[in-house]
């Protein structure tokens, strides 16, 4: 059995430099610098406009909106039905004239849509045809209906209707000829069973801004629910079978901006 000694005694002599802790330089603390607080992180003015961030008197609720990513939003398709506001006075003029643009539309709609004159004509397959007369007079008694589009997924015909100031959308049932007013054209869902109608004109406002959700459920379009609002809902996308991106114009300091937002209008 080994003892200590005998190994202390075995192992060679080992010479160590002296070295203390107490030699080693000391550091020096730093005088304490104040530092300014930093100021709290202050959000884009539109996230502090807290009015545009509901949608309220939906019957028992209150949908909340979010703002999206355009880029997520410009991926998204529009139906080629849905015209974009004119930019200037110039396209305005020229979105008067638009006996051109709807004859090529016209010449692709088949024989069941036609234009004789000031009227233009729909055939339904079950009822009798549907005549629309435009009225060129200089008052508000002025109104003239355009062919859009031809919505077979809906069995619909689309007609933008112009007044003397303003207009609205319409469709036709080419079943029963039947007409829904719109206050902007539809918009279906992936799924078909809901189509919804937005609406901006926050500078004029001679049209009412806002948005509409209607269910296709029925025979014919049903109204589920309407709010005009003090911003414009401009151009919806559908992002799934319940949530919809758009762009939310508001007049703020004079001027309309836009910013895209997430809306949930299906619960």
């Amino acid at each position: 059995m080994f003892r200590f000694r005998t190994v202390a005694a075995a192992l060679p002599l080992v010479v160590l430099p002296a070295c203390s802790l107490r030699m080693q330089p000391t550091e020096k603390s730093r005088p304490s610098v104040a530092l300014p607080p930093l100021p709290p992180p202050k959000p884009p003015r539109i996230y502090r406009l807290q009015h545009l961030d509901t949608l309220v008197q939906v019957p028992g609720r209150v949908l909340h909106i979010y703002p999206a990513a355009r880029q997520v939003y410009s991926q998204l398709k529009s139906p080629d039905w849905v015209l974009s506001k004119p930019a200037s006075a110039e396209e305005e003029d020229s979105f008067l004239d638009f006996a051109s643009e709807e004859k090529l539309r016209l010449a692709k709609a088949g024989s069941r849509v036609l234009r004789t004159g000031r009227a233009l004509r729909l055939r339904p397959t079950g009822a009798a045809e549907v005549k629309l007369v435009n009225n060129p007079a200089e008052d508000e008694r002025n109104i003239a209906y355009e062919y859009l589009a031809t919505l077979p997924s809906i069995h619909q015909w689309l007609i933008s209707v112009h007044l003397y100031e303003g207009g609205y959308y319409m469709l036709v049932d080419q079943r029963s000829g039947r007409r829904t007013q719109l206050m902007a054209p539809p918009v279906v869902a992936p799924d078909g069973r809901h189509f919804v109608c937005g609406n901006s004109d926050v500078l004029a406002r001679f049209e009412p801004s806002g948005l509409q959700l209607w269910s296709l459920d029925d025979k014919a379009p049903r109204l589920l629910w309407e709010r005009q609002t003090e911003w414009g809902c401009t151009q919806p996308r559908w992002l799934d079978n319940k949530t919809i991106l758009f762009e939310q114009d508001f007049f703020d300091k004079g001027d309309v901006d836009t910013r895209v937002v997430r809306l949930k209008v299906v619960p």
